[in-house]
């Protein structure tokens, strides 16, 4: 199941940004899937889901927002081998 969300948004703002409703709903998206992503709140393969993007081209997405792809530290990262 899907639910659909809307939004108001003021001309003024598809102007600034210079995209068309389409393409700024795509952006947005990508956007809060990032966040969310860097936040903690998503893995890395359901923010994909959410910024209806593959993997892959989410992790592209990362690279543009300057968010590594790696979430957990040098520190866990060796905890979790020891385990």
């Amino acid at each position: 199941m899907t639910q659909t969300l809307e939004i108001e948004m003021a001309d003024d703002v598809f102007l600034s940004m210079q995209k068309d409703p389409k393409d700024l709903a795509k952006e947005m998206r990508l956007a809060a899937a990032v966040k969310w992503y860097e936040l903690g709140l998503l893995s890395q393969g359901k923010a994909a889901e959410v910024a209806g993007l593959s993997r892959a081209e989410f992790i592209d997405g990362l690279s543009r927002f300057g968010v590594s792809p790696l979430q957990e530290t040098a520190e866990e990262i060796l905890k979790s081998l020891e385990e």
